[in-house]
């Protein structure tokens, strides 16, 4: 397993939907094993494939307090949102060095297809819930950033460029 780079937020795939999975391969789980690794690495809650140039429905989210608990998903989608809402301090290794708080529904109940290649439906809260929402994000072509202000967006990303030539 390896962690792998990110791509850069000026990348068009980041900015482009995913391609749907049509079943979970052994492709598929090396390339989560792959994502889990990035994840640890980053450290994060959450990462997405195209965050790392994969264009696949393909997400893996751990907000466990221990870590270990990764839920690997493929072709995740949003079945029931919460009325209530939660702000979060969000970001993103394509977008280094800024975040922005989102406000996205509490509580999300998610079908996609688990390791074994089955229909799953499971509910997130929380931290989970929020993770969850910014990794189905990112696979139908939509950064954090995306559900900002267009001043406040361009703010961060010209921030985030001039850290980066920074670094």
């Amino acid at each position: 397993m390896t962690a792998r780079p990110f791509l850069p937020y000026a990348d068009r795939r980041l900015h482009t939907a995913a391609q749907p999975v049509e079943a979970v391969t052994e492709s598929v789980q090396m390339i989560w094993d792959d994502m889990v690794d990035t994840m640890e690495a980053m450290p994060g809650v959450g990462l997405a494939a195209p965050q790392i140039g994969i264009m696949l429905r393909l997400a893996v989210v751990d907000a466990s307090d221990k870590r270990g608990q990764a839920v690997r998903m493929a072709n995740p989608e949003i079945l029931h949102s919460s009325v209530q809402f939660r702000s979060h301090e969000e970001a993103s290794p394509n977008l280094p060095g800024v975040s922005a708080h989102i406000t996205r529904p509490r509580a999300v109940t998610v079908r996609f297809l688990n390791e074994a290649g089955e229909i799953e439906e499971r509910d997130f809260v929380g931290l989970w819930a929020t993770s969850v929402q910014h990794q189905i994000d990112h696979l139908n072509g939509k950064v954090y950033v995306d559900h900002l202000t267009p001043l406040r967006r361009k703010m961060l990303v010209a921030k985030s460029a001039k850290l980066s030539k920074r670094g």
